[in-house]
């Protein structure tokens, strides 16, 4: 049974900086693109970061290239997502996911999802 188990959340300040982490389970990812995607209350969920488990090159959405940094830990199957200069505007609860194809042309599906972790972010 595949498991993308998200931590880390919490309350910031704007300004803070936080590391949410993704434990991946019940599969070889080797083949897929790991990222996370957020979702504000009243909004689309939408594309943040991804990394291939292969190469680990980095992909970002505008809205956080420069301060978000994604990577992935291969020894213990775990993806991270380090938060920088965080704005009100990135609260949102935080999503893991699993694709074969990624989100390069950053489409909203994946072939396996977490449940998600609250970030939120005060002024």
């Amino acid at each position: 049974q595949v498991q993308l188990v998200e931590s880390g959340g919490g309350l910031v300040q704007a300004g803070d900086s936080l590391r949410l982490s993704c434990a991946a389970s019940g599969r070889t990812f080797s083949r897929y693109d790991m990222g996370w995607f957020r979702q504000a209350p009243g909004k689309e969920r939408e594309f943040v970061a991804g990394v291939p488990w292969i190469t680990g090159r980095t992909y970002y959405s505008d809205p956080v290239r420069g301060r978000f940094y994604i990577s992935r830990d291969i020894a213990t199957n775990t993806v991270y997502l380090q938060m920088n200069s965080l704005k009100p505007e990135d609260t949102a609860v935080y999503y893991c996911a699993a694709s074969t194809v990624g989100w390069r042309d950053r489409r909203i599906e994946a072939d396996y999802w977490g449940r998600g972790t609250q970030v939120t972010v005060s002024s």
